[in-house]
Order: structure tokens, then sequence, then C-alpha cells
């Protein structure tokens, strides 16, 4: 399985670690990834904004990529899930239900 984690936080660090332990996971990338991401074992960062959202939906096209996974906000905010739902692509992002009992 391919992943995708956008964003480029300390969240998006533990979530790329974490997937790339996974026995699924062939590929972990990260778009735009930090420091931190670059040394892991297994993942790669990508040279795409977070809020790029028609270069982040090409590249998960291009790539063959198998799930998405939204980190921070501000993708969420300008319609990255929207995109990447009207693309026919996997996409699993934090939403108000998540912090609700």
């Amino acid at each position: 399985m391919k992943i995708l984690i956008i964003g480029n936080g300390g969240r998006e660090h533990a979530l790329a670690w974490k997937a790339a332990q996974s026995p699924l996971a062939t590929q972990v990338f990260v778009a735009p990834g930090n420091a931190g991401t670059a040394l892991e074992h297994g993942v790669q960062n990508v040279d795409i904004s977070a809020t790029d959202i028609a270069a982040l939906v090409a590249f998960a096209q291009q790539n063959h990529i198998d799930l998405t996974i939204v980190g921070p906000e501000a993708p969420l905010v300008i319609g990255v899930v929207d995109a990447f739902k009207q693309a026919g692509l996997m996409i699993f992002w934090p939403h108000q239900r998540c912090g609700t009992n």
C-alpha cells in the first residue's frame, strides 16, 4: 500500500513513522515533510506544499497512492478532501465527530 501523508509538523512525523512500520505499507510519502521525516527509514519527503491541492492530487494519481492522510487543518479548510474524493482517491481526515463523546 502506498501512503501519502499531508503536512510538515510533528503530528505528520508521528503518522509517517508509524505508517512505515506497517507490513502493509510499501511506500510512505510526506508532503512536504520535515527534517525529521527525511531521516525516517521507509519515508520519503515530497516537495509539494500542504496547501497546493492540485499538485497533491496530481502526485497521488501519478504515484498510484492508495491512502492519503491529512494532518494539518489548512488543507482541510481549502478543500483537499473534496478534491481527492472528486478524483476518486482514498483520503482520511479528522472531522468534528472524532472530537466528541
